[in-house]
């Protein structure tokens, strides 16, 4: 039985990037930006919040990036909804600390690597690690500061997508992080997933995690071993992300997955990771976008298509097959696209 709306939200929203990932989900900065101005996107808001979600999350793209998202933040909080930013660091400059502070309750700033040299090659641009680090030197002064006039501060931390060249690497963030931002609160490391760029198969073939590697995320001593790095403040958390592969039970029967994605003009997708709309919240009723959602995950194609995934290589041959069946004329066009992935040392 589905919940009559989903637990959570993540709207992508914008396109626009100062970076270039290599593993990219939404293949921001390569595409367009497809952004609303302030009105619109308060309108995508306000159907979010009729949806009565627990969670709210803000990504891309670069949110901080879009003119008016501590507006929208503002909008979605007033709403009650717990508010989540996802940023790379690039873009946050100091002044932004302070609404970020005060609207999101969890902010989390993405760095995949615990050399410079790493993250940079994975993020795709030279210098993004000590911006990153700079952002969360400036989030972490304010936190502190926040905490000290005993006011709510946001739950600060870092997001790692895991793939093979940056597996070995995990530690050594813990380790560079534990002691350098104190404020820091979690670090957690997801397996990617194929979907947008990291579904093209020489992506696949050389940074997709082994199974060997899925099962060290999914289990819990990795995380407890990388627990004992950091301090008992800082929560390290592992998962293969398997959740998202939306087979078994999730499609079957939608227990457990209560998960919306939206594209930043509203464009409703009808599951998380895979290419396929179902329609705007700009001009349909938000409650009819998730029941077609819903009613995605049990299309006969689907079914057919995803419950038989077990292994990291036939999840990602699933999505190339999901996203040619369900995704428009135009993305269709942007998959054709996409270059082929040049391994390192290629």
């Amino acid at each position: 039985m589905t919940r009559n709306g989903p637990a959570q939200i993540v709207w992508d929203i914008t396109y626009t990037c100062p970076l270039r990932c290599v593993h990219c989900y939404s293949e921001s900065g390569r595409r367009p930006a497809r952004q609303l101005g302030l009105d619109g996107m308060l309108r995508v808001a306000d159907g979010l919040i009729e949806l009565g979600p627990d969670s709210i999350a803000l990504a891309g793209g670069e949110p901080l990036l879009v003119k008016g998202v501590f507006e929208v933040a503002e909008r979605l909080a007033q709403a009650g909804i717990e508010i989540i930013l996802y940023t790379g660091g690039w873009s946050l400059e100091p002044w932004m600390t302070e609404p970020i502070a005060r609207l999101f309750s969890r902010v989390s700033v993405s760095i995949d690597g615990g050399t410079p040299e790493v993250h940079d090659r994975i993020r795709g641009r030279s210098g993004s690690y000590d911006r990153a680090m700079r952002a969360l030197g400036l989030l972490d002064e304010a936190a502190r500061h926040r905490r000290g006039a005993q006011e709510r501060e946001p739950w600060l931390g870092i997001d790692y997508v895991v793939v093979r060249t940056n597996f070995p690497q995990m530690g050594q963030l813990c380790t560079t992080v534990a002691d350098r931002f104190p404020e820091l609160g979690f670090v957690f490391f997801g397996a990617a997933v194929p979907a947008g760029l990291a579904s093209r198969t020489g992506f696949q073939h050389h940074e997709l995690i082994s199974e060997a590697q899925a099962g060290e995320l999914a289990e819990g001593e990795l995380a407890a071993r990388l627990q004992t790095l950091v301090p008992n403040t800082l929560t390290v958390r592992t998962t293969d992300n398997s959740f998202l592969w939306m087979y078994d039970v999730a499609i079957t029967e939608g227990g457990g997955f209560h998960a919306l994605q939206v594209e930043p003009d509203g464009a409703v997708r009808a599951m998380p990771i895979y290419e396929g709309t179902v329609g705007s919240l700009l001009t349909d009723p938000p409650a009819e976008l998730w029941q077609r959602a819903v009613a995605r995950w049990s299309d006969p194609y689907v079914v057919e298509t995803l419950a038989p995934v077990r292994t990291m290589a036939g999840w990602a041959e699933a999505t190339r097959a999901l996203d040619q069946r369900f995704a428009a004329p135009e993305d269709l066009a942007r998959i054709d696209r996409r270059p082929a992935y040049a391994a390192p040392g290629c």
